[in-house]
């Protein structure tokens, strides 16, 4: 029987793809070494993943491409301590790529991969970032040292929140995300009409609570969950409130796509980014499902 070789990925230099249009080109061989792989490409439905170091990939495009980008970085909670799941004592290590490198280093971080986000931005584009007060405050301030222009901070409210094991804290029962424009010249959609009908008729508030929904459906972890997997409707919210119809959505660290499958049921291009290919597949399998 002879063996079967793999099919190898692809491999494009960042600089020539064009996210907008989503045009590429093969065979490009440069002096630079670094390089990186588009894991699955739809362009039918506008749809690409790409694996590899988001600021690396971001750093070496064209400017003002992107309408609006989520971003759900890493937290750096895993610091060998235990929370609770369905019941259970668990560990709350997710994987290398959580584990912190002490403040300094993940301020640096978030400085790097926020700069290289804010290039990619049109002018009036607009980037959402979720935390929980491990990194939101050193997301904040990154922000306004790179000259972002925050525009809400939204308080995300998850009434099963799990339990504080310890008992010496209050439990933490929501995370924050915060909403900024480009910089201050900055003239962001917001669609006021359409959260104003969602809410009822009233202003929305920057209180956001999915009162029916508190983690991802089952019929969102049909292939497999991510760790810090976020419901559909948050970021359908998200999508709608601040982009319209054809508009290029962007998520530099895409996880499961939630922001890809979000795009796409809402009629917008996406370009997802991530290094892990566990990660990579279950946002192919998830997508191309939902074609």
């Amino acid at each position: 029987m002879k063996a079967v070789k793999k099919k190898k990925s692809t491999i494009y230099e960042s600089s020539e793809i064009d996210f907008l249009n989503f045009k590429t080109s093969e065979g490009i061989t440069t002096y630079e070494k670094r390089s990186f792989s588009i894991y699955y490409d739809d362009p039918a439905h506008s749809v690409r993943l790409l694996k590899g170091d988001c600021v690396e990939i971001l750093n070496r495009v064209s400017e003002n491409k992107v309408d609006m980008i989520f971003a759900d970085p890493p937290y750096f909670l895993s610091n060998g301590g235990i929370t609770c799941h369905a019941g259970k004592m668990v560990s709350v290590n997710k994987g290398k790529w959580d584990k912190s490198k002490g403040i300094e280093e993940n301020h640096k971080f978030n400085l790097e991969w926020l700069k290289a986000c804010q290039r990619v931005l049109k002018p009036d584009g607009t980037i959402w970032v979720s935390g929980t007060d491990h990194i939101i405050h050193s997301i904040g301030f990154a922000m306004q040292e790179l000259g972002f222009k925050i525009l809400n901070d939204i308080v995300w409210f998850k009434p099963n929140a799990a339990p504080n094991l310890s008992c010496r804290y209050f439990t933490h029962s929501t995370e924050f995300i915060l909403w900024a424009a480009k910089n201050e010249k900055s003239k962001h959609y917001f669609n006021y009409p359409l959260m104003k009908e969602i809410n009822k008729g009233k202003q929305m508030r920057n209180f956001w609570g999915f009162w029916e929904i508190t983690t991802p459906k089952p019929e969102e972890k049909k292939f497999g969950k991510h760790p810090t997997q976020k419901p559909i409707e948050l970021l359908q919210r998200i999508i709608m409130a601040s982009t319209k119809e054809g508009d290029l959505v962007l998520d530099p660290f895409c996880g499961s796509s939630t922001t890809g499958l979000a795009a796409f049921l809402l009629k917008r291009k996406y370009v997802g980014i991530e290094l892990d290919e566990q990660f990579l597949e279950l946002s192919k399998k998830r997508l191309a499902h939902n074609k």
